[in-house]
C-alpha cells in the first residue's frame, strides 16, 4: 500500500502544485524520491507531530492541498488535538497518512500498535475516514481524497500487501465494493483484513457456505444502503477488523443495524478486545494471536450461523 500511495501522490503532485507533503522525519526510502522531484512541495518537521499538523493546517488555509505522513499512532494520536481545533474545526485541506494500521508495527510495541485510531478520527467532526483494502484501493483512494476538499485520514498497511481485485474497479468514497455474492452471510472487512476476508470465503466454499464479501474501505461516510441491503438479503452478518472492535468498523455497522426498522440479523463483530496488546511480534503473529487468521475467522462464522439457525 504504500509504494501504491507515493506513486500516485507523485503523479498527481507533478501537475497539481498545491500537494504538498509534511513529514515527520521518517520513510526516506519512500519519501526521497518525491522529496528530491518536488522540493518546493515537500518539508520535514521533524519528529514534532504536534507542530506538523499546525504547519499543516496553516499552509491548506492558503490554498495547499497537505498530506502528512507519519507512523501508525503518530500523526493522529500524538497530535489529536491540533488534528480537531486546527484542522477539522477550519475544515482544512489537510489529508493524514498513518502507515501501518493496526499491528503492522507489532514488533515495536504497544506504541506503535494503531487499534483505536478509526474510532477516534471518524468521531471527529467534517473528517472523512479511509482504509483501503490491497494497493488498486490505495491508488483509487488517494487520488479521491485529493478531489475531496477537507480533513481526510488514510490509514495504510505498511507494505506487501496482496493485489485483491483483478480488473477494474469502480471506487467512490462512502460505497463499498462487493468481491463475491452469497446469500447465507456477509463478511464486511476494511484495510488490509480484506486478503483474510477473501481466504475466510473460500473456505467456507468448501463447507457449502456462500459469502458475499465488502470491501467498507471508507468508515466516514458509511455505505449504510450496502450494510441495509446485506441485512436484508444474506442470512448473518460479521465485520473483520483489525482494530479495536469498540468504535470501528464493527461499533458503525452496528450503529447502523440498530436503526433499520423490522431487520434483525444475526451479527458478529471480529476484531482486538479493548486492551493493550500483552504481546510482540510481527504481524502475522499478533493478528493469529487475536483471532484474526482464517481459520478463527471461519469458526467464528460457523459458531454465528449455528446461532443464526437455532
Amino acid at each position: 500500500m504504500r509504494g501504491a500511495f507515493f506513486r500516485a501522490l507523485m503523479d498527481l503532485a507533478s501537475t497539481d502544485h498545491r500537494i504538498t507533503l509534511i513529514v515527520g522525519d521518517l520513510g526516506f526510502g519512500v519519501v526521497e524520491p518525491f522529496a528530491k522531484q518536488f522540493p518546493g512541495q515537500f518539508l520535514n518537521a521533524g519528529v514534532a507531530e504536534q507542530n506538523l499538523t499546525g504547519v499543516a493546517a496553516g499552509m491548506a488555509l492558503m490554498g495547499r492541498v497537505v498530506f502528512t505522513y507519519s507512523i501508525a499512532n503518530f500523526p493522529t494520536l500524538r497530535c489529536l488535538e491540533q488534528i480537531r481545533n486546527d484542522v477539522c474545526y477550519h475544515r482544512a485541506n489537510v489529508k493524514i497518512v498513518a502507515l501501518g494500521g493496526g499491528f503492522a508495527y507489532g514488533a515495536l510495541g504497544v506504541t506503535h500498535h494503531a487499534t483505536e485510531d478509526l474510532a477516534v478520527l471518524r468521531s471527529l467532526p467534517e473528517m472523512t475516514v479511509v482504509a483501503p483494502g490491497d494497493p488498486i484501493e490505495t491508488d483509487l483512494a488517494t487520488r479521491a481524497i485529493i478531489a475531496r476538499p477537507g480533513p481526510c485520514y488514510l490509514r495504510l498497511g505498511r507494505s506487501g500487501e496482496p493485489v485483491l481485485h483483478r480488473s477494474g474497479i469502480d471506487f467512490e468514497l462512502g460505497k463499498a465494493i462487493r468481491l463475491r455474492d452469497g446469500e447465507d452471510l456477509t463478511i464486511i472487512s476494511t484495510g488490509g483484513m480484506l486478503s483474510t476476508a477473501l481466504d475466510t470465503a473460500t473456505r467456507l466454499d468448501a463447507r457449502g457456505i456462500r459469502s458475499r464479501v465488502l470491501s467498507m474501505h471508507t468508515l466516514k461516510p458509511l455505505d449504510e444502503d450496502a450494510i441495509a441491503a446485506a441485512a436484508c438479503e444474506t442470512g448473518a452478518i460479521l465485520t473483520l477488523e483489525e482494530h479495536s472492535r469498540a468504535g470501528g468498523l464493527g461499533g458503525a455497522v452496528a450503529e447502523v443495524l440498530a436503526e433499520i426498522e423490522g431487520v434483525h440479523v444475526p451479527f458478529r463483530r471480529i476484531g482486538l478486545p479493548q486492551e493493550f496488546a500483552p504481546l510482540a511480534g510481527n504481524q502475522e503473529y499478533l493478528r493469529a494471536a487475536h483471532g484474526l487468521g482464517a481459520e478463527s475467522v471461519v469458526q467464528s462464522v460457523l459458531n454465528l450461523l449455528e446461532i443464526a439457525r437455532a
